[in-house]
């Protein structure tokens, strides 16, 4: 997450990567699986929600503007948040588990970054099923690659693709905070 941060951090931007995961270490990126599975099965989605709205309430009384990125389970995290009023984006990249939470109608500027393809479902058809809410607050992208591929650690990482993202992102955020 790293170099996530060092590309979001600003003179007028503070970036903050809670750990959800209640542990000590963080899992290596050949552990993604393990990883995913820890959560599912030790955390779940109604803790992580609580827990990033209860970060969102505390940075609201330092900061003008506030949004989240995610991805992976983050993505889903993030989409589960995007009714709080608080925030003023978020960005959600290949949140697979968001296909299980489709009636969220997202009440801030949101991103949503899906891969070609995910092994256990049709991102085209979960498009679809989001294009229908018509929310002009929610802008989707369909891009190249597998799930991860934004990750330069994982083989899944695409290089074209990412600076694809990252302009992507970059110009969304212009729109979102001005």
């Amino acid at each position: 997450m790293q170099h996530v941060i060092d590309h979001f951090t600003s003179s007028n931007t503070d970036v903050f990567c809670p750990n959800l995961l209640q542990l000590q270490n963080s899992f290596h990126y050949s552990d993604e699986e393990k990883a995913y599975h820890h959560f599912i099965n030790h955390i779940g989605f109604d803790y992580g929600k609580e827990k990033i709205e209860e970060l969102i309430t505390s940075l609201s009384s330092s900061y003008t503007h506030i949004g989240l990125i995610g991805f992976s389970i983050g993505a889903t995290i993030a989409w589960l948040c995007s009714s709080n009023p608080k925030l003023d984006f978020i960005i959600g990249c290949y949140g697979s588990r968001i296909r299980d939470y489709v009636h969220i109608k997202p009440i801030c500027a949101t991103l949503l970054i899906f891969p070609e393809k995910e092994a256990s479902f049709s991102v085209p058809s979960l498009i679809k099923t989001l294009h229908q809410q018509n929310n002009p607050l929610l802008e989707i992208k369909h891009l190249h690659g597998n799930h991860g591929f934004l990750n330069p650690y994982t083989v899944a990482y695409n290089e074209q693709s990412t600076k694809q993202v990252y302009n992507i992102i970059d110009s969304f955020l212009m729109k979102a905070i001005s």
